[in-house]
């Protein structure tokens, strides 16, 4: 799938499915996300996990810092990129970030705002490193979602926190493009 398909596939539903361990995968799968955040893998199930997203067509994201038992250094961005195959990373650190870009997969870059030191950082990485989506947490901060929105030319995800309708309601309005929870009663949105 091309960047401009993933964005428009978010775009078509902004709920994002935050998948914290396999036994949520068939549920995620089944609701109506185009989207899947795989948080919590480890390097045996990977593979079978990006898989089972993939076919149902749905976009399998790897969160790559909580990817166990593999690395986190450009041999391991090589490995999933070459042999699991997501659509796309997610990942706090610049170097993966910017190694997984250079590959052409589509990244996601997630920045924690707890204080005005962090939201400058963050504003200055996303525009330095450039990934295709920027993730935001807590992702339940719309002033801060609609500040950082109108600074970054690139699409934001609202995550950390979102546990409501009407947090999800609120962070659209904000100006995020979308919102990643792992409440799974707010899949079905």
């Amino acid at each position: 799938m091309n960047h401009k398909e993933i964005i428009s596939k978010i775009e078509q539903n902004p709920i994002i499915a935050g998948v914290r361990n396999e036994e949520l995968l068939q549920q995620a799968i089944s609701s109506p996300v185009s989207t899947i955040f795989l948080l919590h893998a480890n390097i045996f199930n990977i593979k079978s996990m990006v898989d089972r997203v993939k076919e149902s067509g749905k976009c399998a994201m790897i969160h790559l810092d909580f990817l166990e038992g593999i690395g986190r250094d450009n041999c391991a961005v090589d490995y999933i990129c070459d042999v699991i195959k997501p659509d796309g990373i997610i990942s706090t650190k610049n170097s993966n970030i910017r190694y997984a870009n250079d590959k052409g997969m589509f990244t996601i870059q997630r920045f924690f705002l707890i204080d005005s030191m962090a939201y400058e950082t963050s504003i200055r990485t996303a525009n330095s490193i450039k990934p295709n989506m920027v993730e935001i947490l807590p992702g339940i901060i719309p002033k801060i979602l609609e500040r950082i929105s109108h600074q970054l030319p690139i699409p934001i995800i609202a995550g950390g926190l979102v546990t409501t309708k009407e947090d999800v309601i609120e962070v659209l309005n904000s100006g995020a493009l979308a919102a990643s929870t792992g409440r799974v009663e707010l899949w079905d949105l």
